[in-house]
């Protein structure tokens, strides 16, 4: 299948103007195929040719302008339009298409709970393809109607409001199928087109005029119900807030939000059809950090609508446009619109790591990159990522601190008003934001936006019989505009602040003080700028011995990433980040704080940065701390607080003795009682540690048979210490195409185990040959969670390193897998690099000699 390319979707967007797309889909077929009638309206400028993509099964006929076209030129994916005239014209096409496992195209899910059939379309970024002909590029829009055959008892949701207009008859079946129509929507593009149909449980309400709606598989129908009335008031006060915001109202005839199985991302922003993963629909107890996840997602998509739906990328050389604005407004406005008032401490602890972690790797790239570093859909498919996300959005939050609120809703403003219904690119959005401000915001955007890397801010502190100075050094290139916030030791292990101040970084500047110098002096406090902070030697002893003790959770959560970006770079030890960890986390408060720390201590230093030998010392460590806060909370004040931990000491155990007694007594000592969730998370551990078996495992899905007990189980065989468990697992994974994506990434996450090192050697070896050929086969969803969850993490071998290497001089590998393997490789170099400090660190101590400089 060709990939489009940049310089073919411009000679086609020259030449084209498409008007009005009318599909007719029939869902009531086999299991495994769907009929696609399209029916494409659209004019040539001029005389020329062209093509018109799709993936069918079986094409069986085409025609334009009432003439046939002949199957037989359909070549891979693109069918050729040759001779056009100018003026209008008309294109039929009628195919056979298949139904995807994948989450791509047209996924089709059986729900093992009750039987019924769902499915679901997914079009991004080219899987329009797969479930009708189209014009697929995104500066082609055209409206899009759509009409669905399925079985009497589906609904059928769609971009516009959809109306059952009649049933099916003289049907050999005699099924009675029904017909559903979508209203036409406006100018949109073809890989927001979206379909949904089942027999979703719906909850349907009407705000501002306009109608709301809710919908699930039937088996979530009780924990959604349990949910409507957060997850309602979440979007009627997101969509309230956008409109004092944003002079554009929503665009859309509808708002519906379907949570749909098997979704490969977090949501989708289908204009008026925002489709989200259905684990957002809670089976189990969460943490009110998860509750903000998901009305942070909430808040994300539904900006969407105004950009990325209603002004939309030229090519996805912009879709930071997307993605980082759509992060930015969905952290702020939950902020200003919610309860969730404190968000942007869970922004720092989780996002911002992972923009920081994306951009120090050989795969970074600007937020913006070069049109020519984008050259077609496989290497725009790349670039979503920390990158896209996190990093552009903290680049957003610098902007609106240095441009001001006003001016930078205004240019917001003036860019949805030019370029409503249309599509944009990054010289209009700058040319936007400077229309009402005289800043020099296009010097701002190439430097922000256009280079890669993390500037590195430190503070050099002095102290003199006067008092105290402090200068700033930036190792990098941008300007900052930074909070400056410095603390005095005070009563109980405290730090009480002191002065806080704005600087614009780089500067000439030396700040003074009187009196003595201050227990710590913090850079970007606020946590305003996208750079990495360091500590000068009389901070950082404070911090490593006082931060529980810092009132405010933001910078809290600011020096706890200067830590973690301190071990990453080798410059702490991480025997001192989890000695930190074990002396103030049970101090700790902040949720978001104590997730983000425990998870980089458990995925991060006890599995790969410190020795094997000292990997049981870690997690014991780790779960004497979850002790800790499990003890803190049975007064029941801070469930989600005592749920987190509970977590942590399940995946940290080192013996199965508590997690056994917990699993037959079927609640955790002092509570909570096990849901689903804690339920197959015990049976994980104790699969890794060789103390249940399969019988252990049937026994549990015959009791859980839900989608969830299906991955669960799927899980814990991977995960078992057998040699039998291992090799039928990897089978699944690399010799299944039938596999599911869910199932193949719960198969993948539980066979790689670092107790389990050398029952796995093997596999080592044999990972790269089979990976590459999986996604050769499958594609990029399946090529990415080979990559992402597949990849031997867990075991940080210099092998490993080395077979990898060698394996990405194949020209063979999908992008996207390779893409991958390029990150898991860089993050295994610096766990090996830091694994060879730790160690020299210890010889060297245990000698009584110093390390090297």
């Amino acid at each position: 299948m060709s990939a489009l390319t940049r310089n073919e979707a411009q000679t086609r967007a020259a030449l084209l103007d498409v008007h009005h797309y009318a599909v007719t889909l029939d869902l009531t077929g086999d299991d495994d195929t769907f009929d696609s009638h399209t029916v494409i309206r659209f004019a040539a400028r001029a005389a020329g040719d062209t093509f018109v993509e799709l993936k069918p099964d079986e094409l069986r006929s085409a025609t334009l302008d009432g003439h046939d076209l002949d199957p037989a030129t359909l070549d891979g994916n693109r069918l050729p339009l040759t001779g056009l005239a100018e003026g209008t014209h008309e294109l039929r096409v009628d195919a056979r298409m298949r139904y995807s496992r994948t989450g791509e195209g047209l996924h089709r899910f059986t729900d093992p709970a009750d039987g019924e059939t769902y499915v679901y379309s997914q079009m991004f970024m080219d899987d329009v393809q797969r479930v009708f002909a189209a014009f697929d590029q995104p500066d082609l829009k055209a409206v899009f109607a759509f009409t669905v055959t399925a079985p009497a008892h589906w609904s059928v949701l769609a971009n516009g409001i959809t109306t059952r207009t009649g049933d099916r008859t003289g049907h050999p079946s005699g099924d009675g199928a029904g017909i559903w129509q979508s209203a036409p929507t406006p100018l949109i593009s073809t890989y927001l087109a979206a379909v949904a149909a089942g027999p979703w449980h719906t909850i349907r309400t009407e705000h501002a005029g306009l109608p709301f709606g809710i919908h699930c598989r039937r088996s979530l129908a009780p924990h959604m119900d349990a949910d409507a009335d957060e997850l309602l008031s979440l979007t009627t006060a997101c969509y309230d807030r956008y409109h004092e915001k944003f002079t554009e109202p929503y665009p859309f005839d509808s708002y519906d939000q379907a949570f749909v199985p098997e979704f490969n991302a977090g949501a989708m922003e289908n204009p008026g059809l925002v489709t989200f993963r259905d684990e957002f629909i809670y089976r189990s107890a969460v943490t009110d950090t998860e509750r903000q996840t998901r009305a942070m997602v909430i808040a994300h998509e539904m900006a969407h609508m105004w950009f990325g739906d209603l002004v939309t990328l030229r090519w996805w050389d912009d879709i930071w446009l997307n993605e980082s604005f759509a992060e930015y407004m969905g952290y702020q406005t939950l902020t200003e619109a919610t309860r969730f008032t404190d968000t942007w401490t869970d922004f720092a602890v989780t996002r911002k790591a992972w923009g920081y972690d994306a951009d120090q790797r050989p795969s970074t790239h600007p937020v913006a990159p070069d049109p020519d570093g984008v050259p077609d859909t496989a290497s725009a498919l790349l670039n979503f990522d920390g990158i896209s996300y996190a990093k552009g959005a903290s680049a957003l939050r610098q902007l609106v601190a240095w441009l001001g609120e006003k001016d930078f809703l205004a240019g917001i403003n003036t860019h949805f008003a030019r370029h409503k219904f249309a599509n944009a690119s990054l010289a209009d959005f700058v040319d936007s934001l400077a229309a009402g401000s005289d800043r020099d915001v296009h010097a701002w955007a190439d430097i922000w936006l256009r280079t890669t890397g993390i500037d590195t801010l430190t503070p050099q502190v002095q102290e003199g019989p006067g008092g105290w100075s402090l200068a700033v050094r930036r190792d990098g290139s941008r300007p900052h505009r930074i909070d400056v916030a410095t603390y005095d030791h005070g009563p109980d292990r405290t730090l009480e602040p002191r002065d806080h101040l704005d600087l614009d970084v780089p500067t000439d500047e030396i700040i003074s003080g009187a009196g003595p110098r201050p227990a710590l002096v913090l850079l970007n406090d606020g946590d305003l700028t996208y750079a990495k902070v360091r500590l000068d030697e009389h901070s950082l002893d404070t911090v490593l011995r006082g931060i529980s003790g810092i009132p405010r959770p933001l910078t809290r959560a600011v020096l706890w990433n200067a830590l973690r970006d301190m071990v990453r770079d080798g410059e702490l030890e991480p025997t001192a980040y989890l000695e930190t960890l074990r002396a103030h986390l049970p101090e700790e408060h902040d949720l978001a704080i104590v997730q983000g720390v425990l998870g980089f201590a458990r995925t991060q230093i006890a599995d790969r940065y410190v020795p094997d030998a000292e990997r049981p010392a870690a997690l014991r460590l780790i779960t004497a701390t979850a002790r800790d806060l499990i003890r803190r909370t049975e007064d029941g004040h801070n469930p989600g607080l005592r749920l987190a931990a509970v977590r942590t000491l399940i995946d940290s155990a080192t013996q199965p003795d508590t997690l056994a007694a917990w699993l037959t007594d079927g609640t955790v000592t002092g509570g909570p009682e096990l849901d689903p969730e804690l339920r197959w998370r015990i049976l994980a551990r104790l699969a890794v540690l060789g103390a249940i078996g399969e019988p252990d495992i049937a026994a549990a899905l015959a009791a859980d048979p839900s989608a969830t007990g299906q991955e669960g189980a799927a899980h814990c065989r991977a995960a078992l210490p057998d040699p039998a468990a291992k090799d039928a697992a990897w089978q699944r994974l690399f010799h299944d195409d039938t596999l599911s994506n869910y199932l193949f990434t719960a198969t993948a996450r539980g066979f790689w185990q670092p107790e389990q090192t050398d029952l796995v050697r093997p596999y080592t070896d044999r990972y790269y040959t089979d990976a590459i050929a999986l996604a050769d086969r499958r594609g990029p969803a399946i090529g990415e969670a080979a990559g992402r969850w597949a990849f031997p993490t867990h075991t940080t071998d210099q092998d490993i390193l080395t077979a990898g290497r060698a394996a990405l001089t194949d020209d063979r590998i999908l992008p996207l897998l390779r893409r991958k393997l390029v990150d898991q490789l860089d993050d295994l170099d610096r766990a090996l690099k830091v694994r060879a400090r730790t160690t020299d660190t210890t010889t060297d101590t245990t000698t009584g000699t110093q390390p090297d400089a």
